[in-house]
């Protein structure tokens, strides 16, 4: 049971062990104590610093990778619709006729998505681009680059080989288009 203060009928003598008793069991005097709490108290104030700085900076760069994605979802929506339109330009003028397009294969998440071509040559049904022959793969690749190339010119282009696959009448397609491209 604990020792509270000695009743008022208890000698000194028997109060004064109690109190003894009571400081024994309070133990050491640690007279360093108020040096350490001042330590301590001085390295809480810098580390809960920290920490606040740090919750700051995780909460500035996601709102500037949110900030981000949007601004790139943006730019990729209108690079995307402006180089399906030169795609399907470029196809009907290479072969001549026909139908092209580019479709997302996640609409939800275009960034992360991959993209499926789809093509239909004169006279063919519309089809995904590996069904195609040969030369018309290599067409439509090269309406696909001649497109990118319409949205976002660049200073130069090597195309080694390029028009191998090509018979004589594609690759005079080929070259008038390359032609027009020069400007």
């Amino acid at each position: 049971p604990p020792v509270d203060d000695p009743p008022a009928s208890m000698l000194a003598e028997e109060a004064i062990a109690v109190l003894k008793r009571k400081i024994d069991r309070l133990g050491p005097v640690n007279m360093m104590a108020i040096e350490e709490f001042d330590e301590l108290e001085t390295r809480h104030a810098f580390l809960s610093t920290q920490r606040k700085d740090l919750v700051d900076s995780i909460a500035q760069t996601t709102e500037a990778i949110t900030r981000i994605d949007e601004t790139t979802k943006v730019r990729f929506r209108d690079a995307f619709t402006a180089i399906q339109q030169n795609f399907q330009q470029m196809f009907a003028t290479l072969f001549g006729g026909g139908h092209a397009g580019l479709s997302l294969l996640d609409e939800n998440d275009p960034l992360e998505s991959g993209i499926d071509i789809v093509a239909s040559p004169p006279g063919k049904r519309l089809q995904s681009v590996q069904l195609l022959s040969g030369g018309e793969k290599a067409l439509t690749a090269i309406a696909l680059m001649f497109a990118i190339f319409k949205y976002k010119p660049s200073p130069f282009c090597l195309l080694d080989e390029i028009d191998a696959p090509l018979d004589d009448a594609n690759v005079a397609r080929f070259v008038e288009m390359l032609q027009g491209m020069l400007d």
